[in-house]
């Protein structure tokens, strides 16, 4: 049987290091770090963490409408197995080095260079707010995200992102298997040099999007103000309404109903090796000077 702490206060460092099978209720973490430091089987309802540290090496943790304060930074590093819900995170640095985490219902007020190299994850009706989140991930599983922070999912092996809205200048660099639906994304420069990106019923915003992909497919996605985009990518996109430029696209082929401006310099590229469907092109330029 666990051993239960109700509303407790505990001050000093390493309180309950390397404790196994805990149940926390109403129980307070204040300035003394590594609180649960190697525990296991813990379980904790409406507790608040205010300093750093408290969970590291640990196992089979399950929290529920907890508050990690900002100086709960680092929170959960090194740890497998690990379940927050219904919960507030304003610490950055959180999650690095995890496997098997789900975070359900969690407000990440301050994600910087949160959610970094770990494995098996699950985002379920997250927000965040922070550069550089999710860098470096693999086997991800995410719906309804809401993401402000740029440079989001560098690196990232084998996602899945559904009904998400995200707002993130370099999404997806130097990614591998990512498939999104259903979603919103605005930022410049998506998709650099990614392999195997998908996206589908999307619709994208983008400065110089989605160039230097190998293997991209756009799959009745929209492209609202979106210029310079598939440079030198592999493509297969099919677009619903217009593409304000297109430049230098590697091979593959793009389905629109307009294009502003379709670029292919024959310097740069073959052009036999995209093919073009679109009745409406309303520039085209063939110099090598492009658009510059």
């Amino acid at each position: 049987m666990s051993k239960e702490f109700r509303d407790q206060k505990f001050t000093q460092e390493r309180a309950l290091f390397g404790e196994q099978d805990l149940y926390l209720d109403g129980c307070v973490f204040e300035e003394g770090e590594s609180p649960l430091k190697e525990a296991s089987g813990i379980t904790a309802r409406e507790c608040l963490f205010r300093y750093k540290y408290p969970f590291w090496y640990c196992d089979r943790i399950d929290l529920q409408k907890v508050t990690f304060f900002d100086m709960a930074r680092a929170g959960v590093w090194y740890t497998k197995h690990f379940s927050i819900k219904d919960a507030i995170v304003e610490a950055p640095k959180n999650f690095r080095r995890c496997d098997d985490i789900t975070l359900d219902n969690v407000l990440l007020s301050d994600a910087a260079e949160t959610l970094w190299n770990c494995s098996n994850v699950t985002l379920k009706n997250v927000k965040a707010r922070g550069d550089y989140f999710a860098m470096g991930c693999r086997n991800m599983k995410v719906s309804n995200l809401d993401l402000i922070g740029n440079y989001s999912f560098d690196g990232v092996e084998n996602m899945e992102i559904t009904d998400s809205n995200l707002a993130s200048k370099d999404a997806f660099w130097n990614t591998d298997n990512v498939t999104v639906k259903n979603s919103f994304v605005t930022g410049e420069y998506l998709g650099w040099n990614a392999k195997n990106l998908t996206l589908i019923d999307c619709t994208v915003e983008s400065l110089q999007g989605m160039c230097y992909v190998e293997n991209l497919k756009m799959i009745n996605c929209r492209l609202i103000n979106t210029t310079l985009a598939f440079e030198y990518s592999d493509v297969q996109a099919d677009i619903r309404g217009s593409i304000e430029s297109v430049f230098n696209p590697g091979k593959g082929q793009i389905s629109a109903d307009r294009i502003g401006h379709l670029v292919i310099q024959k310097d740069r590229i073959d052009p036999e090796k995209t093919k073009i469907i679109c009745d409406d092109i309303e520039e085209r330029t063939d110099s090598p000077e492009g658009l510059w």
